[in-house]
């Protein structure tokens, strides 16, 4: 009688084929289960989340105002994370008076403390987690914590705190972001950095001067980008010096904090970089001139109806019809430039204002140009266009409707 050895020998690899078949048979089974527990776990878990997520909304009010002690739901880690999102939540879509509110319930309950333990001593998706949190309760004692994070070596948590900084929105804020790029450099994408500058520094964009002054490279580009977008008028005499800076953004930010300086110099200024070679350094300064309400920008108007961006034609006849002159020198002025782009832009201001008619009537009205003048305005005016005919000469009629 041959051994069992010997069976398996004389049939060769069939063995080893039918193990394999039942090993992938009971894999598959296994794998099946897992899943199927895994399932009925997961079921399970949202629907008693969900029952004590009913439960906790119908507290809320006794929770907010700690009539329910803290200790009573602080231990449980399964109330608490619930509670957390609850009121993190709610923090995003609360009036101010129900956000102080919620503020103070995440202080006083001490989970705002305990974000920022987190934060500094917890490592991988735990730290992440408590960045991430920590940046949604914008409470001012975390701004440090968050600051603390941007030295972190992990990308996912430098950005996790720059994001969370940038909800603070706050100078404090700004203040974390500009010490540690000027100790680090560019060490994130430009975007989510200029972002959350661009909200940190509206409150105080003097802030940004000095690492501005300091910056080189790709970093002095975004900070120039940022104080462009953040400048305002109080910042006038300070960025004069940017105004023949080689970088575009600190020239726009130069023409758009002298939009309410009404002076001399700062006339004479916009009137500069309304002729620069960037199309949105030029776009800043003829907004600017617009917002000056000076009649002696007019000139620089005119030249800006010319201009080969659609952005600066449209500003700059914007900024003719708001002038306090009168409108039908200026509309002979436009229609002497020649460019018919740039009275297309000016009509459409026109129109945008409610004003056609009241610039018709004027037209009819007038008593100082003559009668076939009159018509070919009116013609323009009607048309929208200019023909070769109607182009009179540009130099003869500006001269001639000049502002006193």
């Amino acid at each position: 009688m041959a051994s069992i050895s010997d069976t398996i020998w004389r049939l060769g690899p069939a063995p080893f084929v039918l193990k394999a078949i039942i090993f992938a048979v009971v894999a598959d089974a296994l794998l099946l289960a897992f899943i199927l527990l895994r399932r009925i776990y997961r079921k399970r878990f949202f629907a008693k989340r969900d029952a004590r997520v009913f439960a906790l909304r119908q507290k809320w009010n006794e929770l907010l105002s700690g009539s329910i002690p803290y200790s009573a739901w602080r231990a449980n880690a399964f109330d608490r994370r619930i509670i957390e999102t609850i009121a993190l939540d709610a923090l995003e879509a609360g009036s101010p008076e129900e956000c102080a509110k919620i503020l103070r319930f995440l202080r006083f309950s001490g989970l705002i403390e305990k974000r920022i333990f987190e934060a500094r001593h917890f490592t991988g998706w735990r730290r992440l987690r408590a960045l991430v949190a920590l940046g949604r309760t914008r409470a001012p004692e975390g701004i440090h914590a968050l600051g603390e994070a941007l030295r972190d070596r992990d990308l996912e948590a430098r950005l996790a705190a720059l994001r969370g900084l940038s909800r603070a929105a706050s100078p404090r804020a700004a203040e974390e972001i500009l010490a540690w790029v000027s100790e680090k450099g560019l060490v994130v994408p430009a975007l989510p950095l200029q972002s959350a500058l661009i909200r940190c520094c509206a409150e105080r964009p003097q802030i940004l001067l000095p690492y501005v002054q300091n910056a080189q490279g790709p970093l002095r580009e975004v900070l120039g980008r940022v104080l462009g977008e953040v400048a305002t008028p109080s910042l006038g005499l300070d960025l004069l010096q940017f105004v023949g800076d080689d970088l575009d953004e600190l020239r726009a930010a130069a023409a758009r904090a002298l939009s309410q300086s009404p002076s001399g110099i700062s006339l004479d200024i916009l009137n500069e970089l309304a002729r620069d070679s960037t199309w949105f350094v030029r776009l800043r300064a003829i907004v600017s001139l617009g917002k000056l309400s000076d009649r002696r920008a007019v000139p620089a108007l005119l030249r800006g109806l010319t201009d080969s961006n659609r952005l600066v034609r449209f500003r700059s006849g914007e900024a003719l019809v708001a002038l306090n002159t009168e409108m039908v020198v200026i509309f002979q002025q436009v229609v002497a430039t020649g460019d018919r782009y740039g009275l297309h832009a000016y009509v459409t201001a026109v129109e945008n204002a409610n004003l056609l008619e009241k610039l018709e009537t004027n037209l009819q009205a007038s008593a100082s140009i003559t009668r076939d003048e009159k018509e070919r305005l009116l013609s323009v005016l009607m048309s929208g266009s200019l023909t070769a005919e109607q182009i009179a000469s540009p130099l003869e009629v500006t001269k001639a409707a000049a502002p006193k």
